[in-house]
Order: C-alpha cells, then structure tokens, then sequence
C-alpha cells in the first residue's frame, strides 16, 4: 500500500513558478513509475507529466513541455513538479500518482496510487 500527499499548491500570476511536492508512505517507492496528472474545471483529468522509477526517463503533455519538469528523489520518497512560466490554463487540481510498474506511462489507468490533489490557481 502507497499513501501519496501532495503539497505546495497555490495562487500565482501568470508567469510565475510553483513547485509541487508528493510524499510518499511505504518501502517501495523506488520501485514505482510516477506521474502527475490535472483536472480543471469542467474538464476530465489529463496526463501532465511522468517519470520512470528511476528518474531517467521522463514524459511530458505538449500542452507544459518546455515549462514543467519532473523529478524525484528516492531517497526521501518524494516527487516533485517544478512549474514555471505558468499561465491562466494551467489553473486546475494537481493529483500525484503512482503506478505499479517501474515504466513509465501517460495512461490513468496504469496508476494504481492516487494522493488527494492540490489546487493551482493562476491568475491573468
């Protein structure tokens, strides 16, 4: 069993950067492909961007690719997004998950773990 608890969400202007945070309970951590993943308003949840158990391979929507970047650290069971040159569509919920594999994957459905989502508010 993985808990997942994601922090650092909040309210930024547009062009600003936001760091996400997703600490991890449980011994196997670095055996697990994470990845994050938005729901906005309205919308359905959409891939944002994943890494492999490891952190040597990483993933990421068209939509942050150039803006965002993943990363983890293994040794403090913990995951990050680092957010910059955000815009007002980013505004949304931001959940952390974990799959049961050690690739990655930009399918919900291959995660198994979910934390509660934090909220990113980005203002025009």
């Amino acid at each position: 069993q993985v808990q997942l608890v994601e922090s650092g969400g909040g309210l930024v202007q547009a062009g600003g950067s936001l760091r996400l945070s997703c600490a991890a309970s449980g011994r196997t951590f670095s055996s697990y492909a994470m990845g994050w993943f938005r729901r906005a308003p309205g919308n359905e949840r959409e891939f944002v961007a994943t890494i492999n158990w490891n952190g040597g391979r990483t993933y990421y929507a068209d939509s942050v690719k150039g803006r965002f970047g993943i990363s983890r650290d293994n040794a403090k069971n913990t995951m990050y997004l680092q957010m910059n040159s955000l815009k007002p569509e980013d505004t949304a919920v931001y959940y952390c998950a974990a799959s049961s594999g050690g690739g990655y994957s930009v399918n919900s459905y291959d995660y198994r773990y979910w934390g509660q989502g934090t909220q990113v508010t980005v203002s025009a």
